[in-house]
């Protein structure tokens, strides 16, 4: 079923209204659709590399806007709709320890996830769920997912097909590292100074 729609979106890509398909593929990715819009983001940047950052910008609004929706299901309707969605992609355990850590560190996991492969909905209904401050929630998700796809988006503007294997083998890895050393230098600072 996943690698089905993992085609159909793909083909989405190349339609004439691809990039209105791309804000519904981003929109709903962020609460309930299994598959990024990396899938469709990559290759209609490599065929149009003139409108990349047209392109990163309604991946990342709809983005956002669906990250809300998320954030809803998961504030009104955990019980109905979240733990379901939850459950589907195995992440039941996962959430229990995310919901422990927000009081601490809500906004630093949305802007982590956001930036990383994890399924961002997760993090949106999880957000809403333990009732993370909205505000710091939408200041998170516009960063983290304006990073994520402004990025993939330059690389292959700049390096073009040749970055295509590059970015979805290692752009995981790379976030994990870039919140080390951010995370790192914030720890650092408090403690010399």
């Amino acid at each position: 079923m996943i690698r089905k729609l993992y085609d159909f979106t793909m083909g989405l890509a190349a339609r004439p209204q691809a990039k209105g398909f791309l804000a519904a593929v981003s929109f709903v990715e962020s609460s309930i659709f299994p598959i990024p819009p990396d899938v469709m983001l990559i290759p209609m940047v490599l065929a149009k590399r003139k409108e990349a950052f047209k392109i990163a910008l309604i991946c990342s609004l709809f983005s956002v806007l669906g990250g809300v929706l998320g954030y809803v299901i998961g504030h009104y309707f955990f019980q109905l709709i979240g733990e379901p969605i939850i459950a589907f992609y195995g992440y039941e355990e996962k959430f229990a320890r995310f919901a422990d850590s927000y009081t601490e560190w809500g906004g630093w996991i949305v802007a982590f996830f956001g930036l990383t492969p994890f399924p961002y909905k997760v993090i949106t209904i999880a957000s809403g769920a333990v009732s993370l401050n909205l505000a710091i929630f939408m200041l998170a998700s516009v960063l983290s997912r304006s990073a994520r796809f402004f990025l993939v988006a330059w690389l292959l503007y700049k390096f073009g097909e040749p970055i295509r294997d590059f970015i979805e083998k290692y752009l995981g890895i790379l976030t994990v590292l870039f919140f080390v050393i951010l995370f790192g230098s914030f720890v650092a600072l408090k403690y010399l100074f």
